[in-house]
């Protein structure tokens, strides 16, 4: 197995929105996703484009994800934010994530951010022992708040 790392490219999209869904089923929340391939097509490569991705490619096959966009934070300046990870489950154990994590680490020091921040449910064990390989920190002050669309319209 020789595994390719390399930025994610339009034609990219549909696979990538495949290993999407298959990270809500796993995080139990497949019907949150609503976004449509038009759409995430538009954001990751449209005139406005908001995210970047890096590939795991083996034997031309999309294995492995790491999404990100960077965010701005009044007290911490540039960050990189990785919004998804996700091995496919048939490649897990094999160390395509820490090299697909590792790229994304030297992007963000490469582009010089103060940082870089992602979230974890907090009972998914196996992504926390792995980001705790790396010494991450947590910080369980913060509540996450959200509008979805529909409610964005009511208000």
């Amino acid at each position: 197995m020789k595994i390719e790392i390399r930025k994610a490219v339009k034609e990219d999209c549909a696979r990538l929105l495949e290993l999407i869904h298959e990270l809500a089923v796993y995080e139990k929340a497949p019907e949150e996703v609503t976004v449509t391939l038009d759409e995430f097509i538009d954001a990751g490569f449209g005139s406005n484009k908001v995210w970047d991705a890096f590939v795991a490619v083996d034997n031309g096959i999309i294995v492995g994800m790491a999404l990100y966009y960077i965010r701005y934070s009044t007290w911490k300046g540039c960050r990189l934010y990785l919004e998804d990870f996700l091995v496919t489950n048939d490649y897990r154990g094999k160390g395509i994530g820490k090299i697909l994590f590792d790229r994304v680490i030297e992007e963000a020091k490469d582009k010089n951010y103060n940082g870089m921040n992602w979230q974890v449910l907090e009972w998914n064990a196996p992504a926390i022992n792995f980001y705790n390989k790396y010494g991450a920190s947590y910080d369980a002050e913060w509540l996450n708040g959200s509008f979805s669309k529909e409610k964005l319209l009511t208000l």
